[in-house]
C-alpha cells in the first residue's frame, strides 16, 4: 500500500475510533469514476451494519471526526453511505516527486521455471513458463525479496534410457549428434520403446545404470546435456531471459539424494509397496474410479520417478537454500501432481507450514483455430522460429522510419510484443497467438507501451533539465499523477498474487492517461511553472513505464 494510502487509512481508522469507540480497517479502494473522487471507503456501511445505525448517519459522523485538511479536499458522502476522498493537487504532486522505494524484506524466494527437456528443442510450450517466470522473478526482486532462479531442466529419467539404448543398438556415437539429431533420436527411440517390449525393458535397465553412475552411460548422457544447454542459452538470449547456465539445477542434481528420500519416507511409515513399487497414498487423493492415487517415489525396477526428484528439490530448497517461499511456474496440467507433492512434503516435515509453496499455473497457447498451437504439419512449434517470426514482423513495421536502430528496435518490439501478449491476460486463461494483434501499435499491446515510452523520451530530449512537479491544474494532469502514485502498490500486488497481468493493466492505464494528457495539456509550448511542472510529470511517467516494462522483461526503446 502506498504511503499516502497508509496515512488516509490510519486517519479513517482513527476517526472511527473517535466516533464509535472502535478502530476499523477502512478498506480504501480506488474510485471507479472521477465524480467519486480518488478513493472510496464503505466503512460507514460496515459500521452501520454492526451497530444497527443508518449508514449515511455513520458516514456523517466519520467525516466530522476526520482530520484530512492537509491531504484532501472536503470528503463527500455518496449513495447509501460511501465516503469519497479526493487528494489535494499538492498532495498528488508531493507523492509523485517522492516515489516509494522498496528495501529488502529479509525473505528469500525460490522460483522454479522454464524447465525444458534435454535432447529436445525448446517449443512454444516453454514460452509461457519462461516469460511468466522471468517477470515474477523481476517483480519479487524489486519488491525486496532475495530471489533464487531455478531452471529445473528435465535431464533424467526414462527417455534417456531409451535414447542411449537406441544409440547402442544403432552403433552411433553420441558425440556425432547435434540437438536436431538428438531430437530425431528421441523420436526413433520413443517409437521403438512403445512397439518393442524387450527394448523397453532394456531401456528401463539403462535408466537404472544411468542413475547408478555407469561410466559409459553417463558419458553419452553428458553429451546430450551439454549440447542441449548450449542451445537453450541461445534461445534465452534471443528471448531476453535472465536465466543463465548457473540457474540450471536439473533433475539429475538430486540423484544422490533420492535413496535418502525414499528411506526417510519409509522410516516415517509413509510408503506402501504396490506391485513392487514404493508409493505414498495420501488421504483425499482419489482417481476417477474412486481408488487411492499413489505418489510413486521408487519404481518396481528400482529406478526413481520424477515425484522423488520433486520431493528432493523441495527438501533441498528448504533445508539448504533456506527459502521462505517456493514458486513453481508450470502449466495447469500439473496441478494435481504438485498438490500431492506439497502435501507429502509437509507430511514428511520437509516443507514447514511457514513456507508457502505455490503452483503458478497457466493456460495453453492456442492457434487461430482455437486449438493448441501447432505447425501446419501438426508438429510442435519451435520457440526460436516463433520469436524470429515476431522480430521479422516488427522489422517490417519499422520500414522507412528514420533515426531508429532498425535491427535492435525490431528485436525489442517483436520479442516485447510476444512477452506482453503472454503476460497481459490472466495467466490461468488460454490465449490465441496472433502476431498481427501482438505487434499492433494501438490497443493494449507491448508496442503501444514501448511507443509511449519512446515518445516521452523524444519530448524530454527537447525539454531541458527536469525539475519538480509543483502544480496540477488540469484534470488530465491529476488523473495521470494519481496513476503514477499507484506503481508501488501494483508491484506489491503482483508480488503477493503472482498475477503479472495486473502490472500490464496498470501500465496500459498509465499510457492511456498519458495520451489524454498529451491531447489536453501542451508541454513544450507551455510557459513558466506550468511548463516545468508538466515536464516533471512526463519525466516521472517515463520512469514508471521504463521500470514497469523492465519488470515484465520487456525493453523500452528510446526511439521507434
Amino acid at each position: 500500500m502506498s504511503a499516502v494510502l497508509l496515512v488516509l487509512s490510519a486517519r479513517l481508522s482513527a476517526a472511527a475510533a473517535a466516533a464509535f469507540g472502535t478502530s476499523y480497517d477502512p478498506e480504501l479502494r480506488s474510485s471507479t469514476k472521477p465524480e467519486f473522487g480518488h478513493y472510496q471507503s464503505n466503512l460507514a456501511l460496515r459500521i452501520g451494519n454492526v451497530l444497527g445505525l443508518p449508514p449515511r448517519d455513520v458516514a456523517a459522523r466519520l467525516v466530522a471526526a476526520l482530520q484530512l485538511d492537509d491531504l484532501c479536499e472536503q470528503p463527500s458522502i455518496a449513495g447509501p453511505g460511501f465516503i469519497n476522498l479526493t487528494l489535494l493537487p499538492s498532495t498528488l504532486a508531493k507523492t509523485v516527486n517522492e516515489p516509494e522505494t522498496f528495501t529488502s524484506n529479509g525473505r528469500r524466494v525460490v522460483v522454479d521455471y522454464s524447465q525444458p527437456n534435454v535432447a529436445k528443442q525448446m517449443h512454444v510450450g516453454h514460452l509461457r513458463s519462461t516469460v511468466i517466470g522471468d517477470a515474477l522473478c523481476n517483480v519479487l526482486a524489486f519488491a525486496g525479496y532475495d530471489v533464487i532462479r531455478q531452471n529445473h531442466v528435465g535431464d533424467w529419467g526414462t527417455q534417456y534410457g531409451m535414447m542411449i539404448e537406441q544409440l547402442l543398438e544403432e552403433g552411433i556415437a553420441a558425440e556425432s549428434l547435434d540437438l536436431e539429431g538428438l531430437q530425431r533420436l528421441y523420436e526413433r527411440s520413443r517409437k521403438h520403446f512403445d512397439a518393442d517390449g524387450t527394448f523397453a525393458d532394456k531401456a528401463r535397465l539403462r535408466v537404472v545404470a544411468l542413475q547408478s553412475g555407469d561410466p559409459e552411460t553417463r558419458a553419452m548422457w553428458r553429451h546430450m546435456v551439454d549440447v542441449s544447454l548450449d542451445d537453450f542459452d541461445e534461445v534465452y538470449a534471443l528471448l531476453g531471459s535472465a536465466l543463465t547456465r548457473q540457474d540450471v539445477v536439473g533433475e539429475s542434481a538430486y540423484n544422490d539424494d533420492l535413496p535418502r528420500v525414499v528411506a526417510e519416507l519409509d522410516a516415517q511409515g509413509l510408503l506402501t509397496e504396490s506391485d513392487g513399487a514404493m508409493c505414498a497414498f495420501l488421504p483425499g487423493f482419489l482417481g476417477r474410479d474412486g481408488d487411492p492415487l499413489p505418489v510413486i517415489v521408487r519404481k518396481s525396477d528400482g529406478g526413481f520417478g520424477y515425484s522423488a526428484t520433486d520431493l528432493a528439490a523441495v527438501r533441498h530448497r528448504v533445508s539448504t537454500l533456506h527459502t521462505d517461499r517456493i514458486v513453481y511456474v508450470v502449466d495447469h496440467r500439473q496441478a494435481l501432481h504438485f498438490d500431492m507433492i506439497f502435501t507429502l512434503a509437509r507430511t514428511a516435515g520437509w516443507l514447514p507450514a511457514a513456507v508457502p509453496a505455490e503452483h503458478v499455473s497457466f493456460g495453453t497457447v492456442l492457434g487461430p483455430n482455437g486449438k493448441p498451437f501447432k505447425t501446419r504439419e501438426g508438429g510442435t512449434v519451435k520457440l526460436v522460429d516463433l520469436l524470429e517470426s515476431a522480430v521479422a514482423r516488427a522489422d517490417a513495421l519499422l520500414a522507412g522510419r528514420e533515426g531508429v536502430d532498425r535491427a535492435a528496435t525490431a528485436r525489442a518490439v517483436g520479442i516485447g510484443a510476444v512477452k506482453y501478449a503472454d503476460l497481459s491476460s490472466d495467466r490461468g486463461n488460454d490465449y490465441v497467438f496472433d502476431l498481427d494483434r501482438m505487434v499492433a501499435m494501438t490497443g493494449n499491446t507491448g508496442p503501444y507501451l514501448q511507443y509511449a515510452h519512446a515518445r516521452l523520451t523524444r519530448l524530454l530530449s527537447k525539454a531541458g533539465t527536469p525539475g519538480e512537479l509543483t502544480e496540477l491544474k488540469d484534470p488530465a494532469e491529476q488523473r495521470l499523477a494519481l496513476l503514477l502514485t499507484g506503481f508501488a502498490t501494483t508491484v506489491e500486488q503482483v508480488a503477493e498474487t503472482l498475477q503479472p497481468h495486473k502490472l500490464c493493466t496498470y501500465l496500459y492505464d498509465v499510457a492511456s492517461a498519458l495520451s489524454v494528457f498529451y491531447e489536453q495539456c501542451p508541454v513544450l509550448s507551455s510557459e513558466g511553472a506550468t511548463r516545468a511542472s508538466r515536464i516533471a510529470l512526463c519525466t516521472a511517467t517515463r520512469k514508471v513505464l521504463q521500470d514497469g516494462l523492465g519488470l515484465l522483461g520487456i525493453e523500452a526503446p528510446d526511439a521507434m
